[in-house]
């Protein structure tokens, strides 16, 4: 069985705790409008205006959240991040429902459970970075955590049609990134080397769980099959390396980045949450083997890439719901979760206020929120002046994302191979003279084969917070008009916000 916990109830009302989450939200909506966009976003707001099933990057759930929140509110940073805050707020009461069922116990257990795994995971860097910025993880994180209310309802009910449930929700976790991959998979192995898990699969609704999720998953499938599998490819690419001799700085790294986003007490209750996962898990409580194997698994594989690779600090993201769920039931975690979760707002909140205020004059090897927001409408002024009635071009897709928003009345083109796989505009003849803007940290020159004449025509910054974050060397260019068509088809123009 679970630790029973000995301390830390969270004995505030109900009504006291949704209260605190709906003003929690708030302020993430507040700092929603506030910050500007990072060059991500940018880019991710280009695929909104050009929805197709896939992208070369991740599949297509991210933008079809900012297109929802952009028709709601308009293209500023609150509709292009809208959903983000909102998510979190129902994925928190969605996470206190998978911790009730997945750890049990009486009913004043249960409601310890759901408030100490909500309280926790709003209190990582994971959350609260991610629910004020729009990226694939955040749908990911929602979907994900909607899976283990679907898990939890079908293991404390005992009735199979949760798992509809769990098979529409992992769909949509795929249609959101890829690496919800690894969770299915851990799911899965589960109901293979369980006895739980096998009893389930002697019923149908397991296998219709993977069925909805395989068609829900079909259109991504299609959109890489007519566009030669990039997607897959390029994801795909990244699992063959293997440098064991960088291992130490990658696992550092990874450990480190995790120290960080979980925050350094809430890290430390994963860890106890999970390991008590994995012991009661080996005793047969069902529900906690489960949370081992969908959240451990994904760990080994992280652990394993890092001997060929660096691994993105968010990319174990979606599997901090099920680690807070562990975390909940345990007796050290009642003790510690107050002080975990202050400790984490702590964190949190000078984030929320350098990315929407910038109050802080920070030294610019730390300010992180700076340097990835900081600067964009100044530098397209500059960029709209060297142009003149010219297009402006970007070879580097969040810049070229960044000027368009920007720049709404000019014609902006992105020369990269990733815009052939758009459905934008193509750039025409008549604008055959433009403005070329490079960062200076590339150190290669511009590719010559877009351009019939290309003049070096100065530089800007890009600036913020008393610091030149960024140069670009500008280019005057004009457009060879002998393009093959299927080069052509590389450079096109970004649609203009309504």
């Amino acid at each position: 069985m679970i630790d029973r916990p000995r301390g830390g109830r969270a004995g505030a009302p109900l009504g006291t705790w949704l209260g605190l989450l709906i003003a929690l939200t708030g302020v993430r909506l507040l700092v929603c409008g506030l910050a500007p966009l990072s060059a991500d976003e940018s880019y991710y707001w280009v695929w909104s205006r050009a929805l197709a099933p896939g992208y070369l990057d991740h599949p297509p759930m991210v933008a079809l959240w900012i297109r929802v929140g952009t028709w709601l509110v308009g293209d500023g940073p609150l509709g292009v991040r809208l959903l983000a805050p909102i998510s979190a707020g129902l994925g928190t009461l969605l996470l206190g429902v998978a911790a009730a069922d997945l750890c049990g116990g009486t009913p004043l257990q249960r409601r310890q459970h759901a408030i100490i795994a909500g309280v926790l995971l709003n209190a990582t860097l994971v959350l609260g970075i991610g629910s004020v910025t729009m990226t694939p993880d955040t749908p990911l994180l929602f979907f994900w955590t909607l899976t283990l209310v679907g898990l939890g309802r079908a293991l404390a009910s005992g009735r199979g049609a949760w798992w509809l449930l769990v098979g529409v929700a992992i769909g949509l976790a795929l249609d959101s990134k890829y690496t919800a991959v690894l969770t299915g998979i851990g799911l899965a192995l589960w109901l293979v080397t369980t006895r739980a898990g096998r009893v389930w699969l002697r019923t149908p609704w397991p296998w219709l769980a993977g069925l909805l999720a395989l068609l829900l998953f079909a259109p991504v499938m299609e959109w890489n099959r007519l566009h030669g599998w990039a997607s897959f490819a390029k994801q795909g690419g990244r699992t063959d390396a293997w440098q064991p001799a960088r291992a130490g700085r990658y696992l550092a790294e990874l450990v480190g980045g995790q120290i960080g986003l979980a925050t350094p007490v809430i890290l430390v209750l994963l860890v106890v949450g999970m390991k008590h996962a994995l012991s009661a898990g080996r005793r047969g409580v069902t529900g906690l083997s489960l949370l081992a194997w969908i959240t451990l698994l994904p760990v080994a594989v992280f652990v394993q890439h890092a001997f060929g690779d660096r691994v993105q600090a968010n990319w174990p993201g979606l599997l901090y719901p099920g680690a807070v769920i562990a975390a909940a039931g345990t007796a050290a975690t009642a003790r510690w979760w107050r002080p975990a979760a202050a400790l984490g707002f702590v964190l949190v909140l000078p984030v929320y206020v350098q990315a929407a205020f910038a109050p802080f004059p920070l030294p610019l090897a730390v300010d992180i929120t700076g340097k990835r927001l900081a600067g964009w409408e100044g530098l397209a002024m500059r960029v709209d002046e060297a142009a003149g009635g010219g297009f402006v071009a970007a070879d580097e897709y969040g810049l070229a994302a960044e000027l368009a928003r920007a720049l709404p009345g000019r014609v902006v083109l992105g020369v990269e191979p990733r815009w052939r796989l758009f459905r934008l505009p193509h750039a025409t003849g008549s604008e055959a003279g433009g403005v070329l803007v490079r960062s200076e940290r590339r150190h290669d020159g511009p590719d010559p084969e877009f351009w019939a004449g290309m003049t070096p025509a100065g530089e800007v910054d890009r600036a913020g917070g008393g610091h030149v974050l960024e140069r670009y060397r500008l280019f005057r260019v004009t457009l060879r008009p002998d393009l093959p068509p299927e080069q052509h088809l590389q450079i096109v123009r970004l649609p203009t916000p309504r």
